[in-house]
């Protein structure tokens, strides 16, 4: 104790003090660890939170929620680092705590009150990494606190020893917040990359006019695309010359398209992203019985599709991890078979007329009304209509379910081109089969 007490003189009356140590302001402790911790968490979910936004364009209300928790999560990680206190350490146990919660919900029955979270999502590399982030901030921040109440005893003298005690175990401990804070960046990276093109549920719907304030008399016209009326404007995408599709080369850009809005582009190329870094989890057809995928044994055609049938009304719409059918082009010479793309189904016995506007003129939808099946179980193709009917011993399946398909691979018409002959299905009334040849390879 005596090494820790100094007595001054002032005026004729000693007085006993307590050294500079005693009452070191907080931002000036080397280390502190809490601060580092939390801080290095709270700048690590804000850059994911951020990085998520463009995934989740089409739906205002989430690219809002987003931005204001990404905005405040970095602002707060950088106060802790540079003036970290009580106050601040309190206002993360509530900021952490409400993040951590809203993550929860929106993974377990969904934000009624934000559109685009209010289904429940599968839980993803990235949204796990950033829960687990707002995790570690909260109990870094309640950990200070705790702290502050157990260095504060009634008694003078173990109130010294406490903090002595306190002193030495965060001497111990300063290698040890550099190391989560390096740790924490490394991971906070991966899921920055993953949440470019993370998979949410939903049905891709979502005006522009929900993104953009549109004049008077703005009407969309039969592609999705945004038209103007007098005293109206649209926004449409970047016109640069467009590029060929070319997945190998790891870049995207559905750009230069006249018609097409900067909205109906990004959601176009969030699918198609998507779609490239999750389906070659079914590249090994031999696997798909059982995963529940069967063949429909068009393998005749070129392509072979294999279906889930159980997927189509699963409550999961353009979901590349869980597609309602995977696409195979298969060498009719040796029998082998390349994964080429996805063919996604609407929910909820959609028609031509309803389904999701992605990518405005980059996408349309097709049907298959002419189909005959057999009555097996899974079912295959075994013939076309004749005169509107199915052949005795075949059926159809009374609903026409539209889909479109996202390529993997180059393509003559681009990443949603559908096949050609009589693989290519039936297009909406007053439309022609879409060629996207300004990015057909």
């Amino acid at each position: 104790m005596a090494d820790d007490i100094t007595t001054v003189q002032v005026g004729r009356t000693p007085r006993r003090v307590h050294s500079t140590t005693d009452h070191e302001p907080e931002s000036e402790l080397r280390p502190a660890p809490w601060a580092w911790i939390a801080g290095a968490a709270a700048l690590g979910a804000g850059a994911v939170h951020a990085a998520a936004i463009g995934a989740h364009a089409e739906h205002r209300a989430v690219v809002v929620t987003f931005a204001v928790l990404a905005i405040a999560q970095l602002a707060w990680g950088a106060t802790a680092f540079a003036r970290p206190s009580a106050v601040l350490a309190r206002l993360g146990v509530v900021l952490h705590g409400a993040a951590l919660v809203g993550w929860v919900l929106a993974k377990t029955r969904g934000v009624a009150l934000i559109d685009g979270l209010d289904q429940a999502e599968p839980v993803q590399w990235a949204d796990a990494l950033c829960a687990a982030l707002v995790t570690v901030a909260a109990a870094a921040c309640a950990w200070r606190l705790l702290g502050a109440r157990l260095t504060a005893p009634h008694d003078e003298g173990a109130a010294v020893g406490v903090r002595l005690a306190s002193r030495r175990t965060l001497a111990a401990m300063h290698s040890l917040p550099m190391v989560l804070v390096a740790a924490i960046a490394l991971l906070s990276g991966t899921a920055m990359v993953s949440a470019s093109t993370h998979s949410h549920a939903g049905s891709h719907e979502g005006s522009v006019t929900g993104t953009h304030s549109h004049g008077e008399g703005e009407a969309a016209d039969d592609t999705g695309a945004q038209g103007s009326a007098a005293g109206g404007h649209h926004h449409t995408a970047s016109a640069l010359a467009p590029k060929p599709y070319d997945p190998d080369s790891g870049v995207v850009d559905l750009g230069g398209v006249p018609g097409v809005t900067a909205q109906q582009q990004a959601r176009a190329e969030s699918l198609v992203r998507r779609t490239i870094e999750d389906l070659p989890q079914f590249a090994d057809w031999t696997t798909l019985d059982a995963r529940g995928y069967h063949s429909i044994a068009d393998a005749m055609t070129g392509y072979e599709h294999y279906v889930n049938w159980q997927s189509i009304n699963d409550g999961r719409e353009l979901d590349p991890e869980h597609p309602e059918s995977i696409v195979f082009q298969v060498d009719r010479s040796t029998g082998t078979k390349r994964l080429v793309a996805a063919m996604y189904m609407a929910e909820g016995n959609k028609t031509l007329d309803e389904v999701p506007d992605i990518g405005g003129k980059l996408t349309q939808w097709h049907i298959h009304d002419d189909l005959c099946y057999t009555t097996s179980d899974p079912p295959r193709v075994a013939g076309l209509k004749v005169n509107g009917r199915c052949a005795d011993g075949l059926r159809d399946f009374g609903v026409n379910v539209p889909m479109i398909h996202v390529w993997i691979v180059k393509n003559p018409c681009g990443p949603f081109s559908a096949l050609d002959g009589i693989g290519a299905g039936q297009v909406k009334a007053g439309e022609t089969k879409a060629c996207d040849s300004a990015h057909g390879a």
